[in-house]
Parts: C-alpha cells; sequence; structure tokens
C-alpha cells in the first residue's frame, strides 16, 4: 500500500550535494598516470556513479590494462581521496539550503552513495551528520547503484514506503537505481548529460523546494494508483 504524501528525501552525495567529483578526477588521473597511461574523458565519464571496483574496471580497459588488480587500485585511489577530501568539500548551488529546508520540515533523510564508509564519513564533516538519519554507503550494501539495494536499504531504515520519498541524483547509474526502488527522482546534471533519464532533471537544487518535492510525490502516487486501478 503506497503512503500518502512526501515521507522523506534521499540525497546522493558525490556531484549531488558536494562538488566532489573533481577530486576524484584528480585521483583517477593520478592513478592512471601511475599506471603509464592517461585516463580519456570518456571512461571518466563512464565512472560517474558507479562503484569502485567497476570504475577500476573502465580504468583497466581504457588503458589496455585489464590484467590490474581492481581491489590494489580502489585501496590506492580511496586512500588518495581521503587525503583530498579531509582538506573540505563545497555544497553544490541550493543543496545545503534544500537539506536544511527538509530537515525542519520534520521529513526523513537519508544519505546514499556508491562511495565507501571511510571517505563518507570525512565528506560529513562537511555535510553534517545531524543532517541525515540513516546512511547508506557503497560498501555497506550487497549491490551498489545501478541495483535498486541502496535505496530500497535505506526506505527500509526510515521505515518508509519508497514511493512515498524523492531521491535526488547526478548520474544515470543513481537515476536507475533509485527508480527501480520505486522512488521519484529529481537529476541534477553535474558533470554527465542526462538525457533519456527517467526523472525530473532540473539546472541546479536552487530550483527545487518543498513544494516542489510534495508535487512530485503526489505526482508519483497518482501514477502508481491509475496503473493499479
Amino acid at each position: 500500500m503506497t503512503e500518502n504524501g512526501l515521507a522523506a528525501v534521499l540525497f546522493d552525495m558525490d556531484g549531488t550535494l558536494v562538488d566532489s567529483e573533481k577530486v576524484w578526477d584528480v585521483g583517477l588521473r593520478e592513478l592512471a598516470a601511475r599506471y603509464g597511461g592517461a585516463l580519456s574523458d570518456e571512461a571518466r565519464i563512464a565512472m560517474v556513479g558507479t562503484d569502485s571496483l567497476a570504475t577500476m574496471e573502465i580504468m583497466h580497459a581504457d588503458l589496455g590494462q585489464p590484467w590490474r588488480d581492481p581491489v590494489e587500485g580502489a585501496d590506492w585511489l580511496d586512500a588518495r581521496v581521503l587525503g583530498l577530501f579531509a582538506d573540505g568539500l563545497e555544497w553544490l548551488p541550493g543543496a545545503q539550503e534544500l537539506v536544511t529546508a527538509v530537515r525542519a520540515a520534520g521529513l526523513g533523510t537519508a544519505l546514499v552513495t556508491n562511495t565507501g564508509r571511510a571517505l563518507v564519513d570525512v565528506a560529513l564533516e562537511t555535510l553534517g551528520r545531524r543532517n541525515f538519519d540513516v546512511v547508506i554507503c557503497g560498501d555497506e550494501v550487497v549491490r551498489p547503484k545501478p541495483d535498486p539495494a541502496p535505496y530500497l536499504a535505506a526506505a527500509v531504515a526510515l521505515g518508509v514506503d519508497p514511493a512515498a520519498c524523492v531521491a535526488i541524483e547526478d548520474s544515470p547509474a543513481g537515476v536507475v537505481s533509485a527508480r527501480a526502488a520505486g522512488c521519484a527522482v529529481i537529476a541534477v546534471p553535474h558533470d554527465v548529460a542526462l538525457v533519456d533519464v527517467d526523472a525530473v532533471v532540473v539546472a541546479s537544487l536552487l530550483e527545487v523546494d518543498l513544494p516542489f518535492l510534495h508535487r512530485l510525490v503526489s505526482s508519483t502516487q497518482a501514477k502508481i494508483r491509475s496503473i493499479m486501478s
């Protein structure tokens, strides 16, 4: 049974709330250089929204070095990015204001990311731990995005119907994950163009406020009821 109205907002992290994709870019290009190559722009774009092992597989294929150990590469990358995260992260336009408004309205909040717990804990120094009732990390779920498991886990932890949630994403993989879980989705292009995605695309989170979120969930739930009737 679908809940009535908006119950929670589920936020992706990298490229959605904070401008951390440029930090990942530094680490990824440094790792490619350590391997004696240069990461192509096409491969870098394909990595956005993926988990660390998938990212390494894309890099190794791009460099023509499929024999490399993806776990070893992911560990090096995480350690490098951890140091860069520690220098501080910048909120993206409208993101902090939206999180604040959602919290003030008494709605549930979750951070749902493919990034691992160690890096997320550092990022939370910028984001604020108290801003999220639930934090779902990529290394703490059975299957990361684009599988629906992360968003389903967030809804279960919050005790809400996924259809009563709005997920906010910046990557095709994230949109697929959230929609498969049954959430309404807002997509904010950052490093990757979002074309033909099953989401409401906005230029930035400056365009999103509480009435916008409520309308989106009401519309999504009405479509579900229409299909079920």
